[in-house]
């Protein structure tokens, strides 16, 4: 009797010693920079400011890169909470200029006229299709993307974004969606060629197809560690909807770089290059 006392007594206290030790805790999720939101005018409909920041600080997004139609709703934001929003001047003042900016005479005395000096780090998000970036209005953007040493945020394709790059080497693009539908090998060919293209992946869902991080993506985030950014895109309103479910999908995939690529593209290599001048 007195042996299996003991025995129980032992036990009990091993029990009770496991159930008050240290337990494991998960690791703190990888902060993001979102290089590719907009708050434009739909959006202001659907999702007040707060509700906004909210979706973000639940996402884990500490910093976001944001352009809207009309610009009103990124000053909106960022005057709420400057902390996290970075805001990039738009050519557009309304949804029907996204295929007619590049034409319009009047968008870079808008430009001039919007932009404020140590607020706005960048211009666009802008649409621009294979031939447009001779046009005189384009160049004169880049101009002035030179000048004041602003970022151009281009969703283009292949073909159009090497000709935007050709106009004057100074000048520093922010590739959206890498091309969308561009290829890893036709991405990196450019990345080799010009040092001052930046791409972000908002969208790109080929990227890790079933969250698995494909192999030829791996392979040029690896080669070229200091050139991508994470984004999202909310180019409607529902996107907001998404917006944390899209980051929680792209912390797996991550997760399969080297620690130190992997912060690069969450938010490293934005916070560099956005940095407060």
């Amino acid at each position: 009797m007195k042996i299996g006392a003991l025995l129980a007594t032992v036990v009990l206290a091993a029990c009770t010693t496991s159930s008050v030790g240290p337990t494991a805790t998960a690791p703190t999720p990888i902060a993001l920079f979102d290089a590719h939101v907009h708050y434009s005018a739909d959006a202001r409909q659907r999702f007040t400011i707060d509700e906004v920041l909210a979706i973000l600080r639940e996402a884990g997004v500490r910093r976001a890169l944001v352009s809207s139609t009309p610009d009103d709703g990124t000053i909106a934001l960022y005057e709420r909470a400057p902390e996290i929003v970075i805001p990039i001047l738009r050519p557009y003042r309304g949804p029907g200029e996204i295929g007619t900016w590049s034409r319009d005479g009047t968008v870079v005395a808008y430009l001039m006229s919007r932009y404020r000096p140590g607020v706005h780090r960048g211009i666009g998000e802008f649409h621009l299709s294979p031939g447009e970036a001779d046009l005189p209005v384009v160049r004169q953007v880049v101009a002035m993307a030179v000048r004041e040493d602003l970022v151009l945020h281009a969703h283009a394709d292949a073909r159009a974004v090497d000709e935007l790059l050709r106009i004057d080497t100074r000048a520093r693009v922010l590739w959206a969606h890498a091309g969308l539908g561009e290829s890893a090998a036709s991405v990196g060919a450019l990345i080799d060629r010009y040092p001052r293209l930046l791409v972000e992946l908002a969208l790109r869902s080929d990227v890790a197809p079933g969250g698995q991080l494909d192999p030829e993506w791996r392979a040029l985030f690896l080669r070229h560690p200091d050139r991508f950014m994470y984004g999202t895109d909310t180019w409607v309103p529902e996107r907001w909807n998404a917006l944390v479910d899209s980051a929680e999908s792209a912390r797996i995939w991550l997760r399969d770089l080297p620690q130190d690529v992997a912060r690069a593209i969450a938010y490293g290599n934005a916070e560099r290059v956005f940095a407060a001048p």
